[in-house]
């Protein structure tokens, strides 16, 4: 039997509990994963109360798409891995049938990537979606160039972590946005080259200052909302909007300033390429080795506590990556 997290109805972090599930044996091309820590993401907290881009089948929804783990035995025809290999699970899928909240899961091994052996579990939990969706937006789709200025909202994010670490690792110009001065240090000594604090300075008379008027060659937004018009006006002429969100469910006017260009971000849709894939993975790995990327763990809970993990995550208050870690 395993330990499933799952839900019956759309609601806050009180609808998530725990069952035992019989998980069987791997079928054709899929992997039994011991599941050691998990990754959380926004998108399983707006999944989990219905703001996400599709609905979860209820009641017995599953959730999550971030763990970290290892295998422990693999069905007919699955080649390149192995029982004893260390992987992370990519964040593909539907997570009502998919998620991967608990301490085992049956998963197709095309749904894997490798961990190196000097990754431990909670550092690749922490690592796979945000620095892959850090890279995918600016790198494999952007074409991020060393001494471009990239502008990150929401940036004591995973993500926005990530995006911090990813310009440094370029040689780009990272400047984070948060909205209050008191996470100016912490992203300061995060690697931002500079920090804009909402509650204190307006937004685009600051990025003109850093810039010299020009504007930021990159902006990586996950809030959209009506302020996407404001933000929009911070990109430079030619330069590129990616929005990878919608933290503000409101909606979000297409901003029209001379050449703007807007890229509508997914995660999904770059990891689905088996080559692009393959690049973040190699791009991540070196990162993580050479210490140039390195996750910030804001928080570690236990499997048990998955409804306090899920609250400490919407309160908005952490810096980094929310982490589970599951006993056995």
């Amino acid at each position: 039997m395993a330990k499933t997290v799952v839900f019956d109805e759309i609601g806050g972090p009180e609808v998530l509990r725990i069952v035992e599930v019989e998980l069987g044996e791997p079928g054709p091309g899929e992997v039994l994963v011991r599941v050691d820590a998990l990754g959380l993401n926004r998108a399983e907290a707006l999944f989990r109360s219905g703001g996400y881009y599709y609905q979860a089948t209820l009641p017995g929804s599953r959730l999550g798409y971030e763990a970290a783990g290892e295998i422990l035995a693999a069905g007919e025809g699955v080649t390149g891995f192995a029982p004893g290999d260390p992987v992370i699970t990519a964040g593909l899928g539907d997570m009502s049938r998919n998620g991967v909240y608990g301490d085992r899961v049956v998963i197709a091994a095309d749904d894997l990537v490798r961990r190196p052996a000097t990754v431990d579990a909670v550092t690749g939990a922490a690592s796979w979606l945000s620095y892959g969706t850090a890279y995918g937006a600016l790198v494999e789709r952007g074409g991020l160039r060393p001494g471009d200025t990239v502008l990150i909202t929401a940036a004591s994010s995973s993500v926005g972590v990530a995006a911090i670490q990813v310009a440094n690792h370029l040689g780009a110009v990272p400047v984070a946005v948060t909205r209050s001065a008191e996470k100016r240090k912490q992203l300061l000594e995060l690697g931002a080259v500079h920090v804009i604090a909402l509650d204190e300075e307006e937004l685009l008379d600051r990025v003109r200052e850093i810039t010299d008027g020009r504007g930021a060659e990159f902006v990586l937004d996950p809030v959209a909302g009506p302020g996407l018009q404001t933000v929009a006006q911070a990109v430079a002429p030619g330069g590129l909007l990616i929005v990878y969100g919608w933290l503000d469910p409101r909606p979000a006017p297409l901003p029209l300033n001379w050449g703007l260009r807007i890229l509508g971000y997914a995660h999904g849709d770059v990891i689905a390429d088996r080559a692009a894939r393959r690049r973040a993975e190699h791009f991540i790995n070196a990162g993580l080795r050479a210490g140039t990327l390195a996750p910030v763990i804001d928080r570690t809970f236990d499997l048990d506590d998955i409804a306090e993990a899920h609250r400490h995550l919407e309160s908005n208050s952490q810096v980094g990556k929310v982490v589970v870690t599951v006993r056995h």
